[in-house]
């Protein structure tokens, strides 16, 4: 036997050793194990490689310390309301609130998520109102503007918004901005530099040592916050960058949902941001000073609940809710998301929501971003058409929202999508909002988006061709790990 083959034996062995001992040590769910198996197996030495950027397991590691959640100060305001939930005497001031208690009372003992219902909130779907809003309230802003995104690119809209906050943080406002570094990689120092030098601060979220080199694939942090003097919040799904004013011509229109709230849900917003901040920040943590959490007069009667999950977290916070929301529909379920790659648990809940006679009806992109999990999505679409499900394919650009809406009664806008990585692997933030007015108006949004839409009914699927087909196989083999 000649050296090459020697080390060829001794490459698959040592393969075949560390998919069976570092797999199944990382104690991953069936569907995944089975899938990084048949990476490894099959391609040895780029799938080591690839294990080692999409895999770490960081489950193992908390990142958020109840400690740390104690020193916000709004801890006793957390016991006070968890305390009247188990003793059922909390007085709700909405319907929609009191009819989902099931669903308020899992987001709060679980996930700390407190309830307020004294909030108003205004919608919206495309990027260049909701920069318009954003900017106009930055430029009102008196005391601080922290600010969150994935994504903020180096170009117009990204230069146009650190020449504004670098105008801020010269007139004496306080400026943070928190970007994850594999989102938004274009970014450097010269970008930054005359924010930092006006007095803002900049953070990055899991940065690497190495300026091209990121080990750390999953586990980014997909927020998008902004929090302008504590009394003024955004959540939702748009990122920072020219294509999300639908100027990038491969993507065209850019179909987003984000939310502006006023009301104390602000506070939750706000202590999302510190905890992501002071994590990734090593020198300029922020103190839970009671002016980051000022007074906020009643706005409106708007119930939300602002739910985190991440790798860090014990259970699922946001899918649960998601399953908590499809499992109590009656009469209809609308969902607009970029990516559907459901976990079983997500797609038998749909499937039961369908076969028990709720309209379900789903929106994903007619155009793909990633090739791999489009056609996973068309393979999951495909179970749903069986049953009678409703599914549009939209065709007026790229859809990006991340919404879930129930019975036009509740609604949930925000981060994540509905793909294993969102579940697992990234960390996110969702409003669940408990609101009549509210639901109605994301459900005509949709309704409005069905007019440049196609409807894929089950004949137009069986069309597809034998190569779609397999493609869409492959896919969804690999979804677990998409």
């Amino acid at each position: 036997m000649n050296i090459t083959s020697w080390l060829l034996g001794l490459i698959i062995f040592l393969n075949i050793v560390f998919a069976f001992v570092v797999i199944f040590q990382e104690r991953r769910d069936v569907g995944a194990t089975w899938a990084w198996l048949l990476v490894l197996l099959l391609i040895p030495i780029a799938g080591f490689i690839l294990y080692l950027f999409f895999a770490q397991n960081f489950r193992r590691k908390k990142l958020f310390f109840w400690d740390d959640i104690k020193k916000r100060g709004l801890d006793q305001g957390l016991k006070s309301q968890v305390s009247q939930f188990r003793s059922q005497r909390f007085q709700f001031r909405n319907y929609s609130s009191a009819r989902y208690k099931d669903l308020v009372t899992m987001n709060l003992l679980y996930n700390q998520a407190v309830l307020s219902e004294d909030n108003q909130v205004k919608i919206f779907t495309d990027g260049r109102e909701k920069f318009d809003a954003l900017f106009n309230d930055i430029e009102q802003a008196t005391d601080f503007i922290h600010l969150q995104y994935y994504i903020i690119q180096k170009d117009k809209l990204g230069k146009q918004l650190m020449e504004l906050l670098t105008k801020k943080a010269k007139e004496g406002v306080e400026v943070r901005v928190l970007y994850d570094e594999l989102g938004s990689r274009r970014m450097n120092k010269k970008f930054l530099k005359d924010l930092r030098a006006a007095g803002g601060q900049v953070e990055a979220f899991f940065p690497s040592k190495f300026r091209l080199i990121n080990i750390r694939l999953n586990y980014r942090n997909h927020r998008k916050l902004v929090i302008i003097d504590g009394k003024i919040g955004y959540v939702g799904g748009f990122n920072v960058g020219d294509e999300y004013l639908g100027l990038d011509p491969k993507f065209g229109y850019w179909r987003d949902t984000h939310l502006r709230i006023e009301g104390t849900a602000v506070y939750s917003i706000q202590t999302r941001f510190i905890l992501d901040w002071n994590q990734a920040s090593h020198i300029h943590d922020i103190a839970y000073f009671p002016s980051l959490f000022p007074h906020i007069e009643a706005k409106g009667n708007v119930g939300i609940q602002i739910v985190s999950s991440g790798p860090e977290s014990e259970f699922e916070h946001i899918k649960n809710g998601y399953l908590k929301m499809i499992t109590s529909a009656r009469s209809s379920i609308y969902i607009q998301t970029p990516y559907f790659i459901p976990d079983a648990s997500v797609l038998d809940a749909l499937r039961v929501a369908s076969l028990s006679g709720v309209e379900v009806n789903i929106m994903i992109p007619d155009k793909p971003d990633h090739m791999f999990v489009y056609w996973a999505s068309l393979s999951y679409i495909g179970e749903l058409l069986k049953v009678g499900a409703n599914v549009y394919l939209y065709s007026n650009g790229f859809i990006h929202a991340k919404t879930l809406v129930v019975d036009e009664e509740i609604a949930s806008v925000g981060t994540a999508n509905i793909d294993f990585r969102s579940f697992k692997l990234n960390f996110e933030v969702n409003a669940f909002i408990y609101d009549e007015r509210i639901a109605q108006q994301l459900r005509q949004e949709f309704k409005k988006d069905v007019s440049v839409s196609t409807l894929l009914t089950m004949e137009k699927y069986m069309k597809r061709s034998r190569w779609i087909k397999i493609k869409e196989s492959i896919s969804r083999l690999l979804s677990p790990i998409l």
